[in-house]
């Protein structure tokens, strides 16, 4: 998916496409975090929905928990939902940098075809 080193820079619109992947992927990762993170605090600490989604909005964002936890159960799903929290924050910002990186340093590294 990715050019070579002997292959030129691709086009502003193919990256610009390219970056439109990441964001589209950057999306569906938050979507499925975010409903994971509602799911949870519904259940574990029957939350509404309205509640849920703040409490998980701001856990996901890295802000931290709105409403005090009454259950075990709840406190367990917060810590383990931070935690995966954190790995989605690191793992989104990943798609989102990636293609960004790749087309500067592949700009430095094409070959030039001079000899």
């Amino acid at each position: 998916m990715l050019e070579r080193r002997t292959h030129k820079v691709i086009s502003r619109h193919r990256f610009a496409a390219r970056m439109g992947l990441a964001i589209l992927l950057w999306g569906v990762l938050t979507i499925v975090g975010l409903g994971i993170g509602m799911a949870g605090y519904a259940h574990f600490e029957n939350m509404s929905w309205t509640d849920a989604y703040v409490n998980a909005a701001m856990i996901l964002s890295g802000m931290g928990p709105v409403s005090d936890l009454k259950t075990q159960a709840g406190k367990i799903f917060a810590g383990s939902y931070a935690i995966f929290s954190g790995l989605i924050i690191v793992i989104a910002t990943g798609f989102i940098l990636a293609p960004v990186f790749h087309r500067v340093l592949h700009s430095f590294h094409v070959e030039s075809g001079k000899d």
